[in-house]
C-alpha cells in the first residue's frame, strides 16, 4: 500500500483527531455534538457506515441492495442477475442451499459486505471510484471475484458511485462522464423488446427477443412514445390473430404468443405500420443462439414439444437465414446471431457488413474476450451488463475499449432486474448511443426509461438524442 493510499485509507481516523482536538480548544459543553457537526462539515464525503440485504428481483430471485451511507446522506443501490451464468463473466455468489430460496439465497454475499468490505472501505472518501473499487478487488483476490461475489461488489460501487455524484454536486449521469473522461452525454436510443422468447419465455419461439429501435425520433421523449404505441399496436394485433392469451408477457415485457420468428416479425412489422412511424422505426434481433446451438448445428425447435428433428441448420444455412430477414424485414441489429464459441460464422457474417452484430454471449462483458473479438473482428458492438464484470471502474474501461475499436455499446438490463436506473445514468454519461432494458412497459424497466425522460428534461436544449448516429456516438 503507497503512502497516499494509506492516507486516504485512513482519512476518518485523521479527521476523528482533528475534531476532539478542536472539541477540546473550544471547551464544548457537548462534545458528542460538537465533533459529529465538526466531523459532517470536515468530510461529508467519507464513507461512515455500509449496511447490505437480501430483496427480491423482477422474477422473485433474490438479489443484494446496499445502503451506503456518508456524512451528508444514504445512498441506495441494488444488483440485477440473469437466467445463466457465463464461464468468462464475473461470479454471482449465491448459497446453494436449497431448502432457502431453492438455493437461490445471497446471505453470503450480503454477510461479505456486512462484515469484509464494509471494514475495508469505511474512512475512504466516496469520491475516489477507482480506488474503492480496487480495493474491494484486492480484498477478493480472485480472477472472476468469487471469493465475495461480483453481486456483493457492484451494489457497493453502484452505492459509491451515487455517493460520490452527490459529493460532487453533480447528477449521476454527469459524474459517470467525468470518471471516465468524456464530455458529451448523449440520451440514447432505446431498443424496445416487443416479442420475448427463448429462455425468457414458457412459447416455442427459438430466439429471445424481437425489439425496435425508434431511431427517427428527435428526442427521447418521442422515442419512448413511439415504443409504447407500438407496443399497445400489437397487443391489438396479437389479440385479432391469437386471442388474448397471445398476450401474456415473458421476463422483460415482451409479448410471448406461441409463433415462429416469421410470424413474430409480421406481427411488429404489422404494428409499426398501425403507429404510421415506419421508416422511423427499425428492428433488432437477440437471437441468444447459444440457447439453440447443438455442437455444429442450430436447432430452431429446441423448445418444441412436438419436434420434428427437420429445423436443424448449419451455420451457413444460419447465415442465410439471417441475410433473408433482412432482405424482408427492416433489421439493422442482430444480437448473438451464433453460438458462443462458434467464432468462425460470426467472424463471416460481420465481414458481410450488413447489420450491427452485437456480442452478449460471445463477450460476457469480459475484456479478454472484447479484446479477441476486435483482434478478430468477430463483431461490431458490445453488450454491457454491468453485473457481468462487477465494477463501475471495469465497466467504463471496457466501454472505452469497445469506443477505441469503433463498436458501438449497448447498456443492458438484466432478466432479474430491480427498480434500480443507475444504467440509465450509465449510458447517458458514457454516450453509448443504445440502451436495452426491456418492453415498454412494467415498474423495474420503466425506472430505466423514466430516468431518461427526467435526465433529457433537466438537459433541456443541451440534450442531445443518439437518433440516426445510434451506433457512431
Amino acid at each position: 500500500m503507497s503512502v497516499q493510499e494509506y492516507l486516504d485509507k485512513h482519512l476518518l481516523s485523521r479527521k476523528i483527531e482533528e475534531a476532539v482536538n478542536a472539541a477540546v480548544r473550544a471547551k464544548s459543553t457537548d462534545p458528542v455534538l460538537f465533533i459529529s457537526n465538526h466531523m459532517k462539515k470536515a468530510v461529508p464525503s467519507v464513507i461512515t457506515k455500509i449496511k447490505a440485504r437480501q430483496i427480491l428481483d423482477s422474477r422473485g430471485v433474490p438479489t443484494v441492495e446496499v445502503d451506503l451511507f456518508t456524512n451528508k446522506a444514504m445512498f441506495r443501490a441494488s444488483v440485477p442477475s440473469g437466467d445463466t451464468t457465463g464461464m468468462y463473466e464475473a461470479v454471482e455468489l449465491r448459497d446453494g442451499d436449497k431448502g432457502m430460496y431453492l438455493g437461490n439465497s445471497v446471505t453470503r454475499a450480503v454477510k461479505n459486505i456486512n462484515e469484509k468490505i464494509s471494514e475495508a472501505l469505511i474512512g475512504m472518501d466516496a469520491t475516489l471510484q477507482s480506488q474503492i473499487d480496487q480495493a474491494m478487488i484486492d480484498l477478493d483476490r480472485t480472477e472472476k471475484k468469487g471469493e465475495l461475489g461480483a453481486n456483493a461488489i457492484l451494489a457497493v460501487s453502484l452505492a459509491a458511485c451515487k455517493a460520490g455524484a452527490s459529493e460532487k454536486e453533480v447528477p449521476l449521469y454527469k459524474y459517470i462522464s467525468e470518471l471516465s473522461g468524456k464530455t458529451n452525454p448523449t440520451i440514447p436510443v432505446p431498443a424496445f423488446t416487443l416479442i420475448s422468447g427463448g429462455n425468457h419465455a414458457g412459447n416455442n419461439l427459438a430466439i429471445q427477443e424481437i425489439m425496435i429501435l425508434p431511431i427517427g425520433a428527435s428526442r427521447f421523449e418521442e422515442a419512448l412514445q413511439m415504443g409504447s404505441e407500438t407496443y399497445q399496436h400489437l397487443k391489438a394485433v396479437i389479440t385479432e390473430k391469437y386471442g388474448a392469451q397471445g398476450c401474456n408477457v415473458g421476463e422483460d415485457g415482451g409479448f410471448a404468443p406461441n409463433i415462429s420468428s416469421l410470424k413474430g416479425l409480421d406481427l411488429v412489422k404489422e404494428a409499426i405500420s398501425r403507429t404510421g412511424f415506419n421508416e422511423r422505426i427499425k428492428i433488432a434481433i437477440d437471437a441468444a443462439a447459444s440457447n439453440f446451438c447443438i455442437g455444429a448445428k442450430y436447432d430452431l425447435d429446441y423448445k418444441s414439444p412436438n419436434k420434428s428433428g427437420q429445423n436443424f441448420k448449419s451455420g451457413e444455412e444460419m447465415i442465410e437465414m439471417y441475410k433473408q430477414l433482412c432482405d424482408e424485414y427492416p433489421i439493422v441489429s442482430v444480437e448473438d446471431p451464433f453460438g458462443k464459441e462458434d467464432w468462425e460464422h460470426v467472424k463471416f457474417l460481420s465481414a458481410l457488413g450488413i447489420f450491427q452484430i452485437v456480442g452478449d454471449d460471445l463477450l460476457m462483458s469480459n475484456p479478454k474476450r472484447v479484446e479477441k473479438a476486435i483482434q478478430e473482428s468477430a463483431c461490431s458492438s458490445l453488450l454491457l451488463k454491468v453485473n457481468q464484470i462487477g465494477t463501475v471502474t471495469e465497466a467504463i474501461e471496457v466501454v472505452k475499449m469497445a469506443k477505441d475499436a469503433h463498436w458501438s455499446v449497448v447498456v443492458a438490463h438484466r432478466c432479474g432486474e430491480t427498480e434500480d436506473s443507475f444504467i440509465a445514468d450509465f449510458s447517458v454519461g458514457l454516450a453509448t448511443g443504445q440502451i436495452k432494458a426491456g418492453a415498454p412497459c412494467r415498474g423495474e424497466r420503466l425506472a430505466k426509461y423514466n430516468q431518461l425522460l427526467r435526465i433529457e428534461e433537466e438537459l433541456g436544449d443541451r440534450a442531445v438524442y443518439a437518433g440516426e448516429d445510434w451506433r457512431t456516438t
